[in-house]
């Protein structure tokens, strides 16, 4: 009597699941470190951020990243929604930057360059915070960071416009400047704007 064959389609769905792990973890649990600032609950994300996946595996587009980070993202709305009615203070997201400014500059120059972009970026909506995120932390595209988000890519640029527009606004407000007078720069060139490592 032969052995029973493995299931094709099954053993198919396993090593297609296991390329998009492989591909997708590290940039994906990143999204969600920066995003809370402790290691054991984005492994909790990513964990049920990919078990979505694999329950949707063939509903996957060709391109998965934008499809992880916007489920990843509900994932974390949801923990912080939970979160918020435990807690009467609400959660606590930190702002993570890697990156201090010209090197070149002093000490305490970096120092102030720091604290006013921290200070500014608090000072901005979350909305424009996690515009800003998508595509100088996350690294990802006006059109990646608009399927995240569920909106045409014009709808995402004039966001982007607008979030960096406030963020130079604040900035002003502290006295620092963030590139030359009337020059938007990109979100990496800000201060801790950088991939966090």
């Amino acid at each position: 009597m032969d052995p029973p064959r493995p299931n094709l389609t099954h053993e198919l769905r396993r090593r297609r699941f296991e390329a998009l792990f492989e591909a997708n973890y590290s940039r994906v649990f990143s999204f969600s470190l920066r995003r809370t600032g402790d290691r054991d609950l984005a492994e909790e994300i990513v964990a049920e951020t990919f078990l979505i996946a694999w329950r949707r595996l063939k509903d996957l587009p060709s391109e998965p990243l934008p499809w992880l980070f916007g489920t990843a993202r509900r994932v974390l709305a949801n923990h912080a929604r939970y979160t918020k009615r435990r807690s009467r203070h609400g959660p606590m997201v930190p702002l993570e930057y890697a990156e201090i400014g010209d090197p070149s500059s002093s000490l305490a120059d970096q120092v102030a360059d720091r604290q006013a972009f921290v200070t500014a970026f608090a000072a901005i909506r979350a909305a424009d915070r996690e515009v800003l995120a998508l595509v100088g932390w996350d690294g990802l595209s006006s059109r990646e960071a608009a399927e995240v988000l569920g909106c045409t890519t014009t709808a995402f640029s004039l966001r982007l416009h607008r979030a960096r527009r406030r963020l130079l606004k604040e900035m002003a407000a502290f006295g620092h400047s963030l590139g030359e007078e009337g020059e938007e720069p990109h979100p990496c060139q800000t201060p801790g704007a950088a991939e966090a490592p």
